[in-house]
């Protein structure tokens, strides 16, 4: 049987990350051969991951990264087991690292990156999920920022367009489309505007304020349900919501008031949030 060495065995450790113990024993199965014995970590943080796959991930983190450009900006959410290991520091680079390969492709990380995620659960000890990734791609004016709230636990992206390239850099625009996500991180709007709302969903809402009414003089309910929708898409719909640091003024009217002072038509092109656990 070949010698296993602690320089070995620190090198499989510094290859692996797997404890020096577990470094020790799967050298020794595989008679001091290094590949051998990478293979037989892999196949057993497989069997380690298989076995923890049953049990409940809901803590986690949300995280973004940015290209150098500042034109492709990434979400992602990253699940575990436990709070205590959300502030392990394996595991935020291991979310870090997520969040710059979500920069690269659309496609399911959970997918893409199975094998580095078998690979950390064998290492930190708890089941972990990689469970939703998205990425933005400004062209032309666009313009994307990123907001992550509460240590992690709400993340947002903004993209906004405006019709001249100079508005981008403007402060008057960065101070608002970051407004806009710390809006959207707090307020958590359901949708962009009213013609993104379900036509189903409108028409049942439409149908309970109207029985709600249905006392009412007929030349009038109309009015009165129209009012009612008005206020319900005022609630779900970004546009429409009352300005977070400014209840009174909307969404909207901010942007025109922004766009007014700098010469321009600013208007939000998408927004996504993710909320942990949701």
């Amino acid at each position: 049987m070949a010698t296993i060495t602690a320089s070995l065995v620190k090198e499989l450790r510094d290859a692996t990350k797997v404890s020096m113990m577990e470094c020790k024993r799967a050298l020794q199965e595989a008679d001091g051969d290094l590949d051998a014995a990478m293979k037989c970590l892999r196949e057993r943080g497989m069997a380690v991951a298989a076995k923890k796959a049953t049990r409940t991930a809901n803590q986690g983190m949300v995280s973004s990264s940015a290209s150098e450009d500042g034109k492709t900006v990434s979400l992602v959410e990253v699940n575990c087991e436990t709070d205590f290991v959300t502030r392990n520091q394996t595991f935020i680079d291991f979310v870090k690292l997520v969040s710059d390969n979500a920069l690269d492709t659309d496609e399911d990380l959970s997918v893409v990156m199975k094998d580095e995620l078998t690979a950390k659960i064998a290492e930190i000890g708890e089941n972990m999920k990689i469970k939703r990734n998205i990425r933005y791609i400004s062209t032309g004016n666009c313009s994307v920022a990123s907001y992550i709230h509460l240590g992690g636990k709400v993340g947002v992206l903004v993209e906004l367009d405006c019709g001249k390239a100079e508005t981008q850099d403007a402060p008057a625009f960065k101070e608002l489309i970051k407004d806009i996500t710390l809006h959207v991180a707090a307020m958590a709007p359901k949708y962009l505007n009213s013609d993104s709302v379900d036509a189903e969903e409108i028409a049942s809402e439409r149908a309970i304020y109207t029985k709600q009414v249905e006392d009412k003089p007929a030349n009038i309910i109309d009015k009165i349900v129209d009012g009612k929708m008005n206020k319900f898409f005022s609630e779900i719909c970004l546009v429409n919501q009352g300005f977070v640091k400014e209840p009174k003024q909307s969404i909207t009217e901010l942007l025109e008031e922004v766009g007014k002072q700098l010469g321009d038509t600013i208007s939000i092109v998408r927004y996504v949030r993710f909320q942990l656990g949701t």
